[in-house]
This record gives C-alpha cells, sequence and structure tokens, in this order.
C-alpha cells in the first residue's frame, strides 16, 4: 500500500496520521508551517489592513494604530489556538498540532506581541493605551475558564453556572465582532489623537456598526467548517443550531445590513468615497464567500472571510489611496 498509519508521537500528544513514504520528510514541516501562516499571522495582518482602510475612510493622519492592532490580533489569536488546541484538533488539525506542540513557545511570543502593542499605546496617550487593552480582556472572558471559576466563587452552593462567552450562543461571535470594531474603529482616533467629533461622529458610529456586523460575518462563515467539531462539544453556532442553509441566509442579511451601513456612511460626507468604494468591493467578496460557504474546502473557509479586507486593502493602493 501506498499509504501507511504512522505511530503516534508522543511528545506532541498529537494522534496517528497517514504518511505517504513518497513524501518528502519535510513536507509535514512545510505543511505545519502554511497552516501556522494561516492563522494568527494572517489574521494580524487581516487587522493591520483593515485599520490601515478605516483610517483612510475617515481621513485621519497615518499613525502607528495599524501595526498595534496587528500585534494585539497576532498575541489574541494565537493564545486562543493555544487555549482550544485539543477541541481544534478535529476542524482545524494542523493547527492544532503546532499548538500543542509549541504551546509554551507560541504564549511568550503572543505576550512579547501584546507588550510590544501596549508600548506603541503608551507612546500614543492613555486613549489608545485603554483601547489596546480591550480586545485582551474581552478574549481573557471570551475563551478561558476566568468567568465559570469566578461564577463557582460567587455560587459555590450549586448555583446556576456561568459558561465562556465562546460557549454561548450568537453571544460568542458578538463579542468578538465587538473587540474587532472597537479595535479598527476606535485605533486610527486614538493613535493619531483625534477627536470624534473632528472625524464626524456620525462616520465614525457607521463605520463601527458596519465593521461590527462585517466581523460578525467573518467569524460565523468558518463555523460551517467546524460545525461537526462544535456539535460534539456542544458549542452552538448558527450553523450547529440552523443548518448551513439557514446560517447562509441570515448571514447574507446580515452583509445586506452592513451594505447599508456603508451607503449611509457615504452620505454623511465625512468618510473617503475611495475608501469607502474600497470596503464595498471587499463587502461583494464577503457575499460571494457567504454564499459558497457550503462549497468551499476547511482551509479555503478558514481565511476566505477575512480575504475581503486584503481585497479592500489593494483595490484602495490601486484607485491611489
Amino acid at each position: 500500500m501506498a499509504n501507511e498509519p504512522t505511530k503516534p508521537s508522543a511528545p506532541d500528544g498529537t494522534t496517528a496520521q497517514y504518511r505517504s513514504h513518497a513524501t518528502p520528510p519535510d513536507s509535514g514541516t512545510l505543511r505545519q508551517i502554511a497552516a501556522f501562516a494561516a492563522g494568527a499571522p494572517f489574521t494580524a495582518l487581516v487587522a493591520a489592513v483593515e485599520v490601515a482602510v478605516v483610517t483612510a475612510a475617515l481621513g485621519v493622519p497615518l499613525s502607528t494604530a495599524p501595526v498595534a492592532v496587528g500585534l494585539v490580533a497576532f498575541a489574541v489569536y494565537t493564545a486562543d489556538h493555544v487555549a482550544d488546541a485539543e477541541g481544534d484538533a478535529d476542524s482545524t488539525p494542523l493547527r492544532a498540532r503546532i499548538a500543542l506542540r509549541y504551546g509554551d513557545q507560541l504564549m511568550v511570543v503572543a505576550a512579547v506581541s501584546y507588550g510590544l502593542a501596549v508600548a506603541l499605546a503608551v507612546g500614543a496617550g492613555p486613549a489608545a493605551l485603554a483601547l489596546v487593552l480591550v480586545p485582551g480582556a474581552v478574549w481573557i472572558g471570551y475563551a478561558t475558564d476566568w468567568l465559570p471559576a469566578a461564577g463557582a466563587f460567587v455560587a459555590p452552593l450549586g448555583g446556576a453556572s456561568v459558561p465562556r462567552l465562546k460557549d454561548v450562543f450568537l453571544l460568542n461571535s458578538a463579542a468578538v465582532a465587538l473587540a474587532w470594531a472597537v479595535a479598527v474603529v476606535a485605533a486610527p482616533l486614538a493613535f493619531a489623537g483625534v477627536p470624534v467629533d473632528s472625524a464626524g461622529a456620525p462616520a465614525v458610529a457607521l463605520l463601527f456598526a458596519y465593521v461590527f456586523a462585517r466581523s460578525f460575518v467573518d467569524v460565523e462563515v468558518p463555523n460551517v467548517r467546524d460545525v461537526a467539531a462544535d456539535a460534539a462539544r456542544g458549542v452552538a453556532t448558527l450553523p450547529v443550531v440552523y443548518g448551513v442553509s439557514g446560517t447562509r441566509r441570515a448571514l447574507l442579511a446580515v452583509d445586506a445590513v452592513a451594505a447599508g451601513l456603508l451607503a449611509a456612511t457615504a452620505a454623511t460626507g465625512a468618510a473617503s468615497t475611495p475608501a469607502l468604494a474600497a470596503l464595498g468591493v471587499g463587502l461583494a467578496v464577503s457575499v460571494t464567500v457567504t454564499a459558497l460557504a457550503d462549497r468551499l474546502g476547511g482551509a479555503a473557509l478558514g481565511v476566505a472571510p477575512d480575504c475581503s479586507y486584503l481585497v479592500a486593502g489593494a483595490v484602495l493602493l490601486a484607485i491611489g489611496w
């Protein structure tokens, strides 16, 4: 037979996998590097681009906000992948394998990344510092056992248990979307020291709502890939509760709301037209990905939703930001 099962690798806690004898010895390493790059580093790049596009949309001076938010995104998503490595083994096995094998090292890198973001924020002022701390605080309640432990301490006599936000239907995605919206829209203002009124309060509020809606979609689309693993762990997501078809309809409705918010932002006249056009192209990519959610492979679903921001960034550069 061309493929035979290899023995489990005890040091990294991984399960038995199939490996072709004709495959070069380093191909597994290359796949793992690719899986890692498609995880937190890719998310960090998307976060930086998204902040840059919103910076252009609001017409505020370019600052270190994209770098700081990118560093925070890398730190938070790296820590999240390590914390849930065992549960992610079915949906993202290569990424989970890396998190299991190099968990301690990844947590150190995540801490250093967050520390660098905090250092940049300190130089930008108190508002930037407070802003940078928001995603970390949300992640503590979202993915760790801090809230369940606190609930057990407050009600030790058999009171109602407090779940992680990550395990609460819809609230889990809403919490992530809220953290993204705060970071992406407020960071350009805080790091550049521009008051909300100077940028146009209606435009800021509408862009905030737009990023929240788009981020909600970006969180739920990959859950189509994870539906079996989430159901097995008892985690309720849109695909688990309503199926893929119901999820597609719901997310397309959210994208329609996002389109309305983008149009309303343009109507205020306070936002950059080229940047809004770029975001519109990105939204079209998002709608396409959502419509094809059940036809895309697992790896593609992990990155395709966020690619809409890379497309928006490329369009903005092409039309001359």
